[in-house]
């Protein structure tokens, strides 16, 4: 069962600033939201990959994430899933504002940052959860444990051929796959690569996972939309066929036929700060044009 948002009302003492690299502006911005963070007696952190300085001086790396107390994500909503990827599965919130071109994750906008992060830690932002999903790759007796907010993409690359796969609810047989790929995503995701492939928008507080193949071979392959308590697996049919695995953008290397990848919920949830009163649908309308007419 989805849980509901609630006010951030933990103090904020220690924070950690996350901006998009490979430019000037952010980089500055990142250092000034640091020094404003500072004059308020809050502990500045810097993402590992992500230095900066304040006034000639080095802001410290982050070593301990899940001691943190938010996160201030300056960029796009890949910034974003970098940031999610460093505090490991903690219920740290996120902060996003976005400086990027799209940004479903980072909404809020760059002219509202500090009147933002005013209400964040006045304690007047929602923390608002989100499913991920935990991803297992079994090769025999090893495997390798993910987790995702967005997706999961199981693809064929830059090869030639089609890729054919075997999709599983729990120990039920579903279907075959032949096609380019497949995405698996969670609700927060359904607007990302899964939309752009002709996957359905799911609203972030559905409690589902969506499966859409890409480019299939045969259009009676569907996307489908499985409750999230049921545990996915999906493999190559045995043969010499290869794939790659890519979760929430990060390339996490080739599966073939022996390697089982399986999906499932996470237990734990991510959190991320909105406005009391953030609309979805308004959200959707800004970004895609939803419901709107040329």
């Amino acid at each position: 069962m989805h849980k509901k948002s609630t006010l951030l009302k933990k103090p904020i003492k220690k924070v950690a600033v996350v901006y998009r690299p490979g430019r000037k502006a952010t980089s500055k911005i990142a250092s000034e939201v640091a020094e404003w963070l500072m004059e308020r007696k809050i502990k500045v952190y810097s993402h590992p990959k992500r230095k900066f300085k304040v006034n000639s001086k080095q802001i410290p790396v982050c070593n301990k994430p899940k001691e943190l107390d938010l996160i201030v994500v300056l960029g796009g909503d890949g910034t974003y899933l970098e940031a999610v990827r460093l505090i490991e599965g903690s219920k740290v919130p996120i902060l996003g504002i976005n400086m990027g071109s799209l940004g479903f994750l980072t909404e809020n906008r760059l002219e509202n940052l500090y009147p933002s992060l005013e209400m964040t830690l006045n304690g007047k932002m929602e923390a608002c959860p989100r499913s991920m999903l935990k991803v297992k790759v079994k090769n025999g007796k090893s495997s390798k444990e993910f987790l995702a907010l967005n997706d999961v993409v199981i693809e064929r690359g830059a090869r030639s051929h089609l890729i054919d796969l075997e999709v599983f609810s729990e120990k039920n047989f579903v279907c075959n796959v032949k096609s380019d790929g497949l995405i698996i995503s969670s609700p927060t995701g359904s607007t990302a690569y899964n939309l752009a492939a002709g996957g359905p928008i799911l609203h972030p507080e559905v409690d589902a996972v969506v499966v859409t193949p890409i480019c299939p071979h045969s259009l009676t392959n569907r996307p489908l939309i499985f409750p999230d308590d049921r545990l996915l697996c999906f493999q190559l049919k045995p043969g010499k066929q290869t794939a790659s695995l890519t979760i929430d953008g990060l390339n996490c290397g080739e599966i073939n036929d022996k390697k089982h990848v399986s999906i499932e919920r996470a237990k734990q949830d991510h959190y991320v700060l909105k406005k009391p009163s953030h609309n979805y649908f308004t959200l959707l309308t800004e970004k895609l044009r939803f419901g709107e007419r040329d």
